[in-house]
């Protein structure tokens, strides 16, 4: 119908053909209503085709973009009215069409009525606050918006608060998703059930007219798009093209928000195919169409992708009947990219799959074949507007407008499927994509909506193929970036591994796929579909191999590195989300003994892609040297899938593992890998910089190690479980390369280690062998009786069982300490295991602190006083399958290593550590615990001898083999030894050599020989001959190297077993002869009932007493040994040795300790001058009072004060030519301001509405005083009459570091000269103190003089008051003569301006006259009324309590008064105005003065702050100040305050009241004592004012709301998005933290977590303290220039 429509209508033959006709124009409306009405008709042709040429005049998509092209045409075809006009009228028309005539608000509205909001799925974009319930959620995607949040009932539930990264959709009301408890009030009633059916005609009109709408879109969208030239993105372009469809776009999604029945009908018309196919054809003679048309094909061309046209030149064949649904839903792209694949199993049953019977080749990097592209065919509008939403990189719009559809369900389906056929395309947009990150969070923001509910994703998967499109989209993506692998055999390699410097990787653009591919892995009916299928299992596998052998490191053994790469960072987390997240996704449907088959899958193909690795690398049996790679994702495959097999599948392990040979390949990387961590702590890759320490640290990390450390430990126990103890155990130390260290010999050469990495790589390899054989995390009885099994608990519960939280510490300084959580005293008790810590802490010196805290454990609780060594930690019982790890322990070779460094220790070669021997003890111990339940017949045990080297030791069992005595030791020792000039005399007659042989001398014994010998069984034992012809090349390397020197062999007389070799021990360890006894002997006891408190905590002491309890329980036969060797008195060493010895281990922790007294000495001495020196340092500054107005009670001196200059170092007077200066540092404050009556805290506001005005405060209070004194008083008396500076005040303060001024000035060249970064500004005047590193600004002069100004303060006198006040007013009529021009002078003017420009203009200048002088001199006064206001609040509001402030600083009063003064006495106040004369003079027109109506009287006496007059008076007069005058001048003050407190109380009284006190007070004015009878002078006062106006004006008090900055440039501000408080001074800013902890009392920086915060009092507090005390610049350290970005 719309096809023969558009053929009738024809192509715009002209353009004004194009305009609608001027009456339909003028009547939007009644054409919209006449339309309608035609289409309700039975026979609805003639409507229908009127309608469509109506569309197709209105919405011609020749319009805007034209317009954009070429002007004049535009004029004609928009009939002038420019691109703009022409779309809002398109629009118009559209809403008018859809309302039918009637308003389009009450067509919405009537719309909305028949909405079945069963869902919410409110879409949001990034940034957006949600919140996530896992309570709740099903999904581990499932977010809700925050009015649902709240709506909904999540009490005492898991929940978070988040940003949004990538946008969402809110999933309240969604059963697949979330369970439905959690849904909100509105969406918990199935309200679709009551809705009444949507009346037919409503909609009519919008299922004609919305295909032409969404048509014209799609045109203009192909209009729009060119294709970006060669390299350079064409963003702009296309930004332009999506402004202009802004209005379109919106309007679609206004459509969405109607409701559920709008969304039906425009689910119909986005997946009708007819429509589609009608319209877009490009057939017929519509030019536009067609030229359209033409542009889509050129798009899709240009994208690598073919229209089904063209497809016969791929060779793809046309899909037969009976064939795959993959082709037909036009999925050939799928088919075509899976027909490349490799896949090794032949008999696929998977026919069905369209693949043909294609031989798929395996891809690497350099045979890309492109006809992998895909092939696209469009059928409907949805997925051409998918098409181009891809193309125009997921503009924000379109997103929103393609999400907001999804409630409706049929939608959902048909764009779940559109979006799976685009996935090759997306993948590929992304990958050439400019704006990647921009559009990875665009892409995930419509997966995670479609791919979290499983019923969807299972459909998507059986219908379109979902899992082999990921997995091919995935391989494919990854093949772009692959590089051959170095590992192992360089040049032959065939094995291929992405390249982590690529910026695929670098960038994390895969995440978006893998994301998406893990989510749909977490639906048990998907992931078992992936595991069920080979195909999907072998493709899988070959990805993961990619990622095999990434990153290699090499060791540097010449030069260091030039440039450090930085690519580890991508390696770990591609391996982290591409290889192990999809396989924990994966084990997690691995749980039952029905998913056994999985496990065999998934096992099988592991090892045969391993197989095809080690065969691509050339790997025979030995790896490369000093070559380390991390990342072996298919070993880990192979581990997590045993371990699940034993654990939940109830396999057999032996089923699932491959041969011998196999199991000793497997062991070699990770072996190597752990063999590279002891050589990277023990510095020997120092050469390759800081990033291997970062890959070895990252490697244990807590992120990281449950998918890194864990399976490579779990697989070596494994191997080592099944493999040849001997062999396994000579691996380690030949891979550890310490093989030459164990000898008995007290010299050695090792070929591969240089003497000093020897002994922490030996730690290294006994440390390993620890955690292999004590390590559970795989390996335990899946007992459920014990232990806690992972996830049925909240961790909450756990947390608070084994931990107490401390809460958080406040230092003084005012530096924030976490809270934090201690493990009880339990948990150190029993579940402390030091092996468990040293597997998981990042740093070394993490292990130390743990001990440190368990020693101080142990000496809190009495348990243990000395300094213990790690606790041995009794192991739970193997799992039957793993038995076979504990030959580890009882086997030959590893007696021999323990048996030789027992010697070793014992004799001290060396130097080995306590670590060694702790470990040492370790494995006995660990051996005894798991020996065979009885001991073989212990007499038989003399059977005829073995092998070479079975002369060591006659068994295996470790209880059997620590009693046997070994006489003579063969070794072979460098020429040099003096084992050979001592042994010279055995080796000469052959006759004794031979006797030695028979009496059990034991062999040269070494590891490498005996573990060749070992190799070679096994390879004879399960390999054939084929094989063999390869071998021999392997062991030509290990020809010792010629470089090394003569060897010659020594025996050496031993006569010792591990049992008394262990008894010495303790004799050397205690420093006693005999100080074993053996404790059975005392109480029998000991032997019934062995677990004894007693041993459980201590050090090498009580260690070997256990191990040789233990040995003693284990076998008669050892307990009679002890016994016997006991009981021999050991022969005394010779003394000399014994005291070498001692001197090296035995008195090692004395050593230490003294050591440690020595350092506490020193410190504390230090500590003390330090002190002093401070003390000195700080009291140099003048020994005159803090304030001159105190009273000191010093000595009358005349001497002059000294000053250090902290800088030259010279003492000295200041003088006038070289003055003295203070460090000082000036800021604005407006601290004093805040002050308020009320104490009452304030609430922050939460809301516009809840403003807090500073009604209350002090600055408030000051301003409407002044301003009220201004409109009524002349201006510069006003400005005598008060104090500014209670906000922008400047405020002064000290370190009390003194400095000579030139010296100063030579101190700020430098630092400007020093172009180092500093956190402040040279320029401004900015330096730290030179000594304390205190911030300053500035140096305030020291004034030169004697101290003959004390001697004037202390002199009594005893002149009448009258006197005084006359003196007093001579004084001050004197003009100050300003001194002549000396340094001091102009430093002092200097300090001044500094002072003026400290604070803004706004703060200084309250004049109505700018400039005026009182304005400077109202500045002068007042700060010094800010610094003492100041003093007092540091001093807690009272001036006799201490010194001279809380905060410990110095005052500077002194030196401030003195410049105060000097330039205050630069002004001379006119007599007639001085105050002083007004306060005690009696003056004739006082009382008419008041009455006065004349224009601008001056302020009256009364109305003057008492204060600020007493600061005038004080600075006015010449310095130094003496005593009697200055009690004069107080006393004048106070009669001044008094009678204003009378005022004021006279003022608050009514009339009545007034009228009552003036007569009490005439009564008693003719008492004795009437002149201080404060009525008297109430009632006076009253007579007096009642003459004037005072009491008759309603005093109204004006506040004026000042929202001016506050502050004056030190801003306290809290981020309430990252819920930090910053702090800005001035041009500068710091991080302070934050005042809002969790329950735990944890910031939440940035609000990642997203539990609920709660205010901490105490954090206030100290913020508070800091911002009154002014201390932010010395406390807080790290500030920044915040460049005004804040």
């Amino acid at each position: 119908m719309a096809a023969a429509a558009a053929a009738a209508v024809g192509g715009p033959q002209s353009p004004q053909a194009e305009v609608p006709a001027p009456g339909l124009a003028l009547d939007k409306a009644a054409t919209a209503a006449h339309l309608k009405a035609a289409l309700s008709r039975p026979d609805n042709r003639a409507g229908a085709e009127e309608l469509q040429a109506l569309l197709e005049r209105v919405l011609s998509a020749e319009r805007p973009l034209a317009a954009a092209a070429d002007g004049e045409e535009a004029a004609a075809a928009g009939g002038g009215g420019g691109p703009g006009a022409a779309e809002e009228e398109a629009l118009e028309w559209c809403k008018c069409l859809l309302a039918g005539g009637g308003g389009y608000d009450e067509f919405c509205a009537a719309v909305r009525a028949y909405d079945p909001a069963a869902l919410c799925g409110l879409v949001w974009t990034a940034n957006f606050v949600a919140y996530r319930c896992r309570t709740c959620g099903i999904s581990p995607c499932m977010s809700l918006c925050a009015e649902c949040f709240h709506q909904g009932d999540h009490t005492g539930h898991d929940f978070n608060m988040f940003r949004s990264q990538a946008g969402g959709a809110c999933d309240c009301g969604d059963s697949n998703v979330m369970r439905e408890s959690g849904f909100c009030k509105r969406h918990q009633i199935k309200s679709s059930s009551n809705i009444p059916c949507v009346p037919k005609d409503l909609l009519m009109m919008s299922e004609f007219v919305l295909p032409r709408f969404i048509f014209c879109l799609i045109q203009y969208l192909r209009e729009g798009y060119n294709e970006p030239a060669a390299d350079v993105p064409s963003e702009k372009d296309l930004n332009k093209v999506l402004q202009l469809l802004e209005p379109q776009i919106s309007f679609l999604e206004d459509l969405t928000k109607m409701g559920g029945a709008m969304r039906s009908v425009l689910t119909q018309v986005l997946t009708n195919q007819q429509n589609y196919k009608d319209l877009t054809s490009g057939l017929g003679e519509n030019a536009c169409a067609r030229k359209s048309h033409e542009k889509y094909l050129i798009a899709l061309k240009s994208s690598g992708l073919t229209y089904p046209e063209d497809k016969l030149v791929y060779g793809i064949q046309e899909p037969s009947a009976g064939a795959s649904t993959l082709a037909v839903q036009g999925f050939a792209s799928a088919a075509g990219t899976l027909g490349q694949l490799d896949s090794s199993d032949e008999e696929d049953q998977d026919g069905s799959q369209g693949l043909g019977k294609r031989k798929r080749v395996k891809l690497s990097s350099n045979t890309k074949d492109q006809s992998i592209m895909d092939v696209l065919k469009h059928k409907s509008f949805l997925e051409e507007l998918l098409f181009w939403t891809i193309k125009y990189e997921f503009p924000q719009k379109m997103v929103t407008f393609l999400l907001n559809m999804l409630p409706d369900q049929e939608y959902k389906v048909a764009f779940t499927k559109t979006f799976v056929q685009h996935y090759a395309f997306i993948m590929k947009t992304l990958k050439k994509s400019h704006e990647s990150d921009t559009m990875s969070n665009r892409i995930v923001h419509i997966s995670v909506q479609l791919f979290s509910n499983e019923e969807l994703a299972r459909q998507v998967t059986e219908e379109c193929q979902l899992l082999d499109i990921m997995v091919t989209v995935l391989l494919y993506m990854m093949e772009s970036c692959l590089i051959k692998s170095e590992l192992q055999d360089e040049e032959n390699s065939l094995h291929v591994v992405v390249n982590c410097g690529e910026a695929l990787l670098k960038n994390n653009t895969y995440w978006p796929l893998v994301s998406d591919f893990i989510n749909i892995l977490s639906h048990q009916s998907v992931a078992k579909r992936f595991l069920e299928d080979h195909g999907l299992l072998v493709t899988w596998m070959n990805f993961v191999s990619f990622f095999q052998g990434m990153n290699l490191n090499k060791r540097e053994l010449n030069e260091h590195v030039e440039f450090e790469s930085q690519t580890y960072y991508a390696a770990f987390a591609a391996e982290l989300e591409a290889c192990a997240q999809p396989m924990w996704g994966l084990l997690s449907h691995c749980k039952v003994r029905e998913t056994q088959e999985y496990t065999r899958n998934v096992v099988r193909y592991c090892l045969e892609a391993l197989q095809d690795w080690f065969d691509a690398i050339n790997f025979v049996d030995e790896p490369a040297p000093n070559q380390v790679t991390f990342h072996l994702p298919l070993h880990r495959y192979y581990a997590m899938f045993l371990s699940k097999a034993v654990k939940c599948q109830e396999l057999d392990l032996d089923s699932v593992l491959p041969d011998q040979e196999m199991l000793m390949k497997l062991m070699i990387h990770p072996l190597q890998i752990q063999a590279s961590l002891a050589e990277i702590h023990s510095n020997m890759w120092v050469r390759n910089g800081l990033q291997i320490k970062g890959q070895a640290m990252t490697y244990v990390q807590s992120h990281f190690c449950n998918s890194m450390i864990d399976p490579d430990i779990y697989l070596l126990q494994v191997c080592a479980s099944r493999l040849d103890p001997d062999y396994f155990i000579s691996s380690v130390f030949e891979r550890f390369k310490v093989v030459d260290l164990l000898t008995m010999a007290s010299q050695h050469q090792n070929t591969v280690l240089d003497a000093e990495h020897e002994r922490s790589m030996l730690e290294g390899a006994l440390t390993f062998l620890v955690i292999l054989l004590s390590l559970r995390l795989h390996l335990e009885n899946p007992n459920p009786k014990s232990g806690i099994i992972p996830g049925s608990y909240s961790f909450e519960s756990v947390l608070s069982a084994v931990a107490d939280f401390k809460a958080p510490v406040f230092e003084p300084g005012g530096s924030m300490q976490q809270g934090m959580y201690t493990p009880k005293a339990e948990v150190w008790d029993h579940e402390f295991d030091p092996v468990m810590v040293i597997l998981r802490t990042v740093y070394r010196r993490d292990v130390q602190s743990a001990m440190d805290r368990y020693t101080a454990f142990l000496k809190q609780s009495g348990k243990f006083p000395g300094n213990p060594w790690p606790p041995y930690k009794k192991r739970t019982p193997l799992h039957p399958s793993y038995k076979g790890l504990m030959r580890l322990l009882h086997c030959k070779t590893l007696h021999i290593v323990l048996f030789t460094l027992l010697y070793k220790i014992l004799m001290d070669h060396q130097n080995l550590s306590e670590h060694v021997l702790c470990m040492v003890l370790y494995l006995i111990e660990l051996g005894l615990e798991n020996s065979a339940e009885e001991e073989p017949d212990e007499e038989a045990s003399a059977c005829g001898p073995e092998r070479c080297h079975d002369s060591w030791f006659p068994g295996s069992n470790l209880v059997s083999n620590m009693r046997h005595f070994i006489n003579y030791v063969r070794v072979r020792v460098p020429e040099t030894a003096p084992e050979v000039k001592r042994d010279s005399l055995a080796s000469t007659s052959s006759d004794s050599l031979g006797s030695l042989q028979n009496s059990g001398t034991a062999q040269v014994f070494s590891l490498v020989a005996e573990r060749r010998k070992k190799f070679q069984e096994i390879i004879n034992r399960n390999s054939s001959e084929a094989n063999q012809v390869v071998r021999p090349k392997t062991s030509s390397k290990w020809s010792a190297p010629g470089s090394a020197p003569q060897l010659t062999t020594a025996i050496l007389e031993i006569k010792e077993s591990i049992l008394s070799l262990l008894i010495k021990l303790h004799h050397k360890l205690s420093g006693k002869q005999n100080s074993y006894y053996p404790p059975w002997l005392d109480d029998i006891e000991i032997l019934i009932q062995p677990e004894i408190p007693k041993y459980s905590h201590g050090d090498g002491i009580t260690a070997v007493e256990r191990i040789l309890l233990k040995a003693a329980l284990q076998s008669r036969m050892n307990k009679r040994i002890i016994e016997e060797i006991c009981r021999k008195v050991t022969p005394p060493v010779p003394p000399k040795k014994i005291t070498a010895a001692e001197k090296k281990t035995l008195d090692k922790e004395e050593r230490r300790q003294k050591a440690r007294e020595r350092q506490q000495k020193l410190l504390a001495e230090f500590a003390s001058r330090q002190k002093s020196f401070m003390e000195t340092a700080m009291d140099v500054d003048s020994p005159e009072s803090d304030i001159p107005m105190e009273i000191t009670t010093a000595e009358p001196q005349v001497s002059e004060a000294v000053y250090d200059c902290v800088i030259c170092g010279q003492s000295g007077p200041s003088s006038e030519d070289r003055p003295t200066g203070l460090v000082v540092l000036l800021q604005a404050s407006s601290v004093l301001g805040q002050c308020r009556d009320n104490v009452e805290p304030k609430k922050l506001p939460i809301s516009e509405e809840e403003q807090i005005y500073p009604w209350d405060t002090c600055a408030a209070v000051h301003d409407v005083r002044l301003s009220l004194l201004q409109r009524y008083f002349k201006d510069s008396s006003c400005l005598l009459a008060v104090s500014i500076g209670w906000e922008g005040g400047v405020y002064v303060q000290t370190c009390g570091h003194t400095l000579h001024i030139d010296c100063h000035k030579s101190y700020m060249e430098s630092l400007r000269n020093d172009q180092v970064l500093q956190g402040f500004s040279v320029d401004k005047g900015e330096f730290t103190c030179p000594l304390c590193r205190q911030f300053a600004n500035s140096v305030l002069p020291c004034y030169p003089g004697s101290n003959v100004e004390n001697n004037l303060w202390q002199r009594p006198s005893n002149k009448s008051i009258q006197d005084l006040i006359k003196e007093v007013e001579e004084l001050q009529g004197r003009p100050g003569a300003f001194p002549s021009e000396t340094n001091l002078s102009k430093e002092m003017e200097s300090v001044m301006k500094d002072i003026k420009n400290t604070t803004q203009k706004k703060y200084r200048d309250y004049s109505k006259t700018p400039g005026s002088p009182d304005n400077d001199f109202l500045f002068m006064y007042s700060v010094a009324r800010t610094n003492l206001e100041l003093e007092l609040i540091h001093r807690g509001g009272n001036l006799c309590s201490g010194g001279a402030s809380t905060a410990g600083k110095r005052s500077c009063l002194n030196q401030l008064f003195h410049v105060l003064a000097l330039h205050m006495r630069l002004y001379s106040i006119d007599s007639e105005y001085n105050p002083w004369r007004k306060l005690t003079q009696l003056l004739e027109e006082m009382s008419s003065q008041l009455g006065n109506e004349e224009q601008q009287p001056e302020v009256p006496i009364l109305y003057h702050d008492v204060t600020s007059l007493l600061l005038i008076q004080i600075l006015m007069m010449p310095q130094p100040l003496r005593k009697d005058h200055f009690t004069c001048i107080v006393k004048v003050l106070f009669t001044l305050l008094y009678t204003q407190g009378l005022v004021a109380l006279s003022v608050k009284c009514n009339e009545e009241d007034r009228s009552a006190w003036k007569h009490t007070g005439a009564l008693k004015k003719n008492t004795c004592d009437a002149e201080k009878s404060y009525e008297v002078l109430l009632s006076f006062v009253i007579s007096e004012l009642s003459k004037g106006k005072l009491y008759h004006e309603e005093g109204t008090q004006e506040c004026a709301t000042h929202s001016q900055n506050c502050g004056a440039g030190t801003g306290i501000f809290l981020l309430i998005n990252a819920s930090v408080i910053i702090i800005i001074r001035g041009h500068r800013f710091c991080l302070w933290g934050s005042v809002y902890l969790d329950a735990h009392g944890e910031e939440d920086r940035d609000l990642r977590r997203g539990k609920p915060l709660y205010i901490c009092k105490e954090r206030y507090k100290v913020l508070e303290q800091q911002w009154i005390s002014h201390t932010f610049d010395h406390i807080n350290k790290r500030w920044g220039p915040h460049y005004n970005g804040l």
